[in-house]
């Protein structure tokens, strides 16, 4: 009797597969990308060796490549907690604009030394990154309403608060910067050209919240609770509760990337600051699978990514090419990573 070959899918997929899926991808793209540019009349070795003298060749580069990383790991350590316990929190972005307006009040309405400051900062950054999901994590945990939605639309209603301090009440009235308070006071000490104590900072939480989640109680039942929560209740352990606390750490962990990004990178509170990294920690929490600490590299590989993009457009490429070029590099690892979980098994 002969043999019949067809593919299963993996419940779960060793890490060297998915190492190469996403290679194969990633190359398969940049051919795509290379194709299309000569096409466009461009030379794809030039702009090759270009975006590598500007990102990874050169200091003013992997400054960049950190500055963009240090946001990036804490959104997606804040979209990752979440889909670990399968709750999907898409506020990320407005929980980093809660943060960094909590930060920059204490920037700009205090005189605190810088000791006292910096801790404040943080502190009240990640209450308020917690605060502002408090709604939506209640009624998701007790109410079963779906935290996407709600998540999602306090995003634009952050944004719009922002722009209202930021052009108001909060107003820059010495330079008559457009959409931005003044510099804040106080500032995160920078510890190699651009790259301030925001980026060690955030490292340590990552490694942090990947060793405590593993090692800790906490870490155990909320897990339960995400994979079974008909289980845990009978475990006696209290579902809503553990949703709540989960959400809540999400919220301040994006609040603490905004409180980094305005007393770090941009120094000042403006529109627009939240750059899109709090979509993007979806992306980067997405390439990190089930591991915290693969929220490093992967932030390290979106931070290339946009970083490489920025290069771009100074070469006159526009940005709407910019971005479906960044589209289908990160579509390419998504397929990898798909591809990747299917094997051919023979069976007679």
């Amino acid at each position: 009797m002969s043999a019949v070959s067809h593919r299963t899918r993996l419940t779960v997929v060793p890490s060297y597969r998915i190492a190469v899926g996403r290679g194969l991808s990633i190359l398969a793209a940049l051919n795509i990308v290379a194709i299309t540019l000569t096409a466009m009349g461009r030379s794809p070795v030039e702009l090759a060796g270009l975006i590598v003298r500007s990102t990874v060749g050169s200091r003013f580069g992997i400054e960049d490549l950190a500055l963009f990383m240090t946001p990036l790991m804490l959104t997606g350590a804040a979209v990752w907690v979440g889909i670990r316990v399968n709750l999907w929190n898409i506020g990320a972005e407005g929980q980093l604009y809660a943060g960094a307006t909590a930060a920059t009040a204490i920037g700009l309405f205090t005189n605190w030394p810088t000791l006292v400051a910096l801790p404040s900062m943080i502190v009240a950054g990640m209450l308020a990154g917690a605060a502002w999901i408090f709604v939506p994590a209640a009624a998701r945990a007790w109410l079963g309403v779906s935290e996407i939605v709600t998540s999602l639309l306090l995003n634009f209603v952050a944004s719009l608060l922002v722009y209202y301090l930021a052009t108001g009440p909060w107003a820059d009235r010495v330079t008559g910067a457009l959409a931005s308070t003044e510099r804040l006071h106080t500032a995160f000490p920078e510890l190699w050209g651009a790259v301030h104590l925001g980026f060690i900072l955030a490292l340590a939480t990552v490694i942090g919240l990947g060793i405590g989640l593993a090692k800790s109680r906490f870490g155990y039942e909320t897990a339960v609770c995400g994979s079974n929560p008909q289980a845990a209740h009978y475990a006696g352990i209290g579902v809503a509760p553990r949703i709540l606390a989960v959400l809540l750490l999400s919220g301040a962990l994006a609040g603490l990337a905004g409180v980094f990004e305005v007393a770090g990178t941009v120094h000042r509170l403006q529109g627009g600051l939240a750059n899109n990294y709090g979509y993007l920690g979806i992306v980067v929490a997405l390439l990190a699978r089930g591991s915290c600490l693969a929220l490093i590299p992967a932030a390290l590989l979106m931070a290339l990514i946009l970083d490489t993009g920025i290069v771009l457009q100074t070469t006159q490429i526009s940005s709407s090419a910019v971005l479906a070029i960044t589209g289908l590099l990160v579509l390419a690892i998504a397929a990898g990573d798909e591809l990747a979980a299917y094997v051919r098994v023979n069976r007679t």
